[in-house]
């Protein structure tokens, strides 16, 4: 595995701050895959010549100084992680947007994929898989993610296979994954998990790299500390 540091200069107009930005690399056995670090559950990917946008939003970029989406990805329909005006922004003529059930026309031409299905996108293989709240509710009772309405997703990009959680918590249907090479758990109350749940849930499918992503005030390292003695390398990144 290679690791790089590429910094991201975005220039906004009238405004000499910039937003600098995370990026490791991958050997694949197709090229290279780089995944950007754009904040909380927002991720960019390049692949292959390909780029794939998850969870694009506005409010931890200007995408305009981004490349455009060959694929964009949509875990659910909170604000945090579906942002309309961002998809159209980014989205080019033939770019798929696949959404969950819960997103369902609130993307014009999107492609609803509910837990269980798949879809190869562009040679990108990508699995829906569940996630879902068990233990964390609002005051009426209902989960902060109900069962069936959100997705996570593993993508399969030369050989590689990548698992972004989306907001879930430890749920049962974790110990189904297999042969994970780098995924994204979730890590702030009280939406998905503590850094408890975050380390049983990596226990129950054993990544070969992790990053805790959307954690908001919660200390990441740790989960460095809970999984210390694994085989699982914890990595933390600037998501917040």
């Amino acid at each position: 595995m290679l690791h790089i540091l590429i910094m991201l200069a975005l220039l906004f107009q009238g405004q000499p701050a910039a937003k600098t930005f995370e990026t490791d690399t991958f050997q694949t056995d197709k090229g290279n895959l780089a995944i950007t670090f754009i904040g909380h559950g927002t991720l960019m990917m390049m692949w292959d010549g390909k780029v794939i946008h998850i969870d694009p939003v506005s409010r931890e970029a200007d995408y305009s100084k981004l490349p455009k989406a060959d694929l964009i990805l949509v875990t659910h329909e909170h604000g945090d992680h579906l942002d309309p005006a961002t998809i159209a922004q980014i989205r080019q003529a033939n770019t798929p947007v696949i959404v969950s059930k819960s997103c369902e026309g609130k993307v014009p031409d999107e492609t609803v994929l509910s837990n269980g299905q798949s879809i190869t996108a562009d040679g990108i293989h990508v699995e829906v898989v569940p996630a879902y709240n068990l233990v964390h509710k609002r005051s009426n009772g209902q989960p902060f993610h109900p069962k069936g309405d959100g997705n996570g997703y593993v993508l399969t990009m030369g050989g590689k296979r990548i698992y972004i959680a989306g907001d879930t918590e430890n749920i049962p249907e974790m110990k189904n994954l297999k042969n994970i090479d780098i995924a994204f758990l979730p890590m702030n109350l009280p939406y998905t998990m503590t850094p408890e749940q975050a380390a049983e849930a990596a226990r129950s499918f054993m990544p070969k790299i992790l990053y805790p992503y959307h954690f908001g005030q919660t200390d990441p390292q740790k989960l460095v500390k809970l999984l210390k003695g694994t085989s699982i390398d914890v990595r933390v990144r600037k998501m917040e």
